[in-house]
């Protein structure tokens, strides 16, 4: 099914933050091809694609990659892909790998100068077309209108030279719709016949990329840099507001507002479908659980994770892991006997009391050996001990779920004021010494009690006015009927556990005046009422003339 009308699930609303990826520009990748380096980073690059197109296909939720189009730069330009639609497109755009997987290593080298010359032009003209298709479709949608464009040329060059090759070539061009050019340099050791440029021409270099349309980035020739680099178009390229205000407490009625930005570490499962082997769902035991094949009567087999790896408590990343832990208890099944369920307590004791010792997680992944009809897909957990006797399970985030990340040091100390301001703050604020998240109020009930109130009627039945019955004109003949049925039938409309049962006529009209007037004959005084026991059959009604006598069963 085509991703663009697949509408993301429940468990997506859930997990997807709440910006909607407003900015995302188009992305055009311009990939040279030339030897000898051609040779040694064909299989890196086209695998890095490979990898990462297979992932941004199969993501649901808000369009991340709006639009994608491939350049190859090899004996000539050529346009592999033009701008077509990234989501549920995995086939076109594989198949335009493995056409620039097919361009040969070998051959004779037609000269720098002439390979810059290439990229650029394969810049320009990306430029261009996107100039068309945007104004081809901004007709019919306004989407498209202000949709900005950012360019990545992949070169084995020197990327200074490169970079200032395009700065020349590109001073005379409009690039209003151009947001952002990344020149990115595979470090290698091929000789280009090129001069090592001295420190005055270096330096000068340095001030070219100072400005705001190319960037130059150097990255080893791996699988996992250059999938790292194409994993940022994931990410939110928005920057035109503010994500977050961090709100502390001032001597002011004005709070100190500290401006933040926010940044995905890793995709969330959730957003991947038909991955259920990934260990995204651990909000509930039945989801944890593998599914029973056959019939419903039959149990499930138990999950199976194999422990892997011994980890340093200090070494593990918050940011690496996600969903909602589970607490890890030893079993108390009654299908075990009472020697083995011992024995098996003993051991949990034993590797729970060792891990706290020596201060160890354990890192565990799925045994796919024994899990039958398994899809392939294997998921990692991290068992962390706990001082009770219990452990706390949580998922890992694997390579193919992480996004880039720039943790750097900073290099200077924050200023004095900003320091005093800061401890100003936080000295307002009321310390503890454990968190205790029964203390913490979030109102959900109130708001599942109000949402409750206002999607059903407040009462089931429908409340009828009382007038309109007083208002109505019986018969003589109709009330004896009504009174003889609701004799019969003394257990229909009152509960079982009354010891005495009252059925009571309803009121004539108010006056005789009023029954006249209508052309009917004045009504009969009131009837009596009938007291029925709980353990008699009812019987008929007995009339003595004008007035019945009430009898009691």
């Amino acid at each position: 099914m085509d991703n663009r009308r697949r509408q993301p699930n429940s468990s997506s609303n859930l997990v997807y933050w709440s910006s909607s990826f407003p900015r995302q520009p188009a992305r055009v990748l311009v990939v040279e091809a030339l030897p000898p380096a051609w040779a040694d980073t064909c299989a890196v690059i086209c695998d890095a694609m490979d990898n990462f197109l297979s992932l941004a296909c199969n993501l649901d939720g808000p369009c991340r990659i709006p639009l994608l189009s491939l350049y190859a730069i090899s004996r000539q330009q050529e346009c592999l892909l033009p701008f077509v639609k990234v989501q549920g497109n995995l086939a076109r755009l594989l198949s335009c790998v493995d056409e620039l997987r097919s361009i040969p290593a070998e051959g004779c080298i037609r000269g720098v100068s002439r390979a810059g010359e290439l990229l650029l032009q394969a810049v320009l003209d990306s430029l261009q077309q996107f100039k068309q298709y945007i104004r081809h479709t901004s007709t019919s949608s306004q989407a498209w209108s202000n949709l900005p464009v950012e360019v990545t040329v992949v070169t084995s060059q020197s990327g200074r030279a490169i970079v200032r090759q395009l700065e020349a070539g590109l001073k005379e061009t409009d690039l209003v719709s151009l947001r952002h050019l990344l020149v990115l340099q595979i470090d290698g050791s091929w000789d280009w016949g090129q001069e090592i440029p001295s420190p005055e021409a270096a330096q000068h270099e340095d001030s070219l990329m100072l400005g705001t349309e190319v960037e130059l980035q150097q990255v080893e020739n791996s699988v996992l840099a250059i999938e790292s680099v194409l994993k940022v178009w994931l990410q939110e390229q928005g920057g035109d507001q503010e994500r977050l205000h961090l709100l502390l407490p001032s001597d002011n009625l004005t709070p100190v507002c500290v401006k933040c930005d926010i940044q995905e570490r890793l995709i969330s499962p959730a957003l991947i479908p038909l991955t259920p082997d990934l260990g995204v769902k651990t909000e509930r035991l039945r989801d944890f659980l593998p599914v029973a094949k056959g019939s419903a009567n039959q149990s499930s087999a138990p999950q199976k994770l194999r422990a892997i790896k011994t980890l340093r408590a200090d070494g593990v990343c918050e940011s690496v892991l996600y969903g909602l832990p589970m607490v890890i208890r030893p079993t108390t099944c009654w299908q075990l006997d009472w020697d083995e369920m011992e024995a098996n307590h003993h051991l949990f004791l034993a590797l729970c009391h060792t891990l706290r010792t020596l201060d160890l997680f354990l890192l565990l992944q799925t045994d796919s050996r024994s899990a039958a009809g398994s899809s392939g897909v294997i998921s990692h957990y991290l068992l962390q001990p706990s001082p009770s006797l219990s452990f706390l399970l949580k998922p890992v985030a694997s390579r193919e779920l992480l996004l880039p990340s720039s943790m750097a040091v900073p290099s200077h100390d924050p200023s004095p004021h900003a320091m005093q301001t800061v401890q100003g703050c936080l000295s307002q604020l009321e310390e503890e010494f454990v968190l205790n998240p029964l203390s913490l109020c979030s109102n959900l009930y109130q708001h599942l009690r109000g949402r409750g109130l206002l999607s059903q009627p407040r009462y089931p039945y429908r409340v009828q006015s009382a007038a309109p019955h007083r208002e109505q004109v019986h018969t003589p003949e109709g009330l004896r009927n009504r009174a003889a049925r609701q004799l019969q039938n003394p257990g229909r409309h009152h509960g079982s556990h009354s010891k005495v049962r009252a059925t009571v006529a309803p009121l004539p009209s108010s006056t005789a005046s009023s029954s006249s007037f209508l052309g009917h004959p004045p009504p009969p005084k009131r009837p009596a009422l009938s007291f029925l026991n709980n353990r008699s059959a009812p019987t008929q009604p007995e009339h003595h003339g004008d007035d019945s006598a009430a009898r009691m069963q």
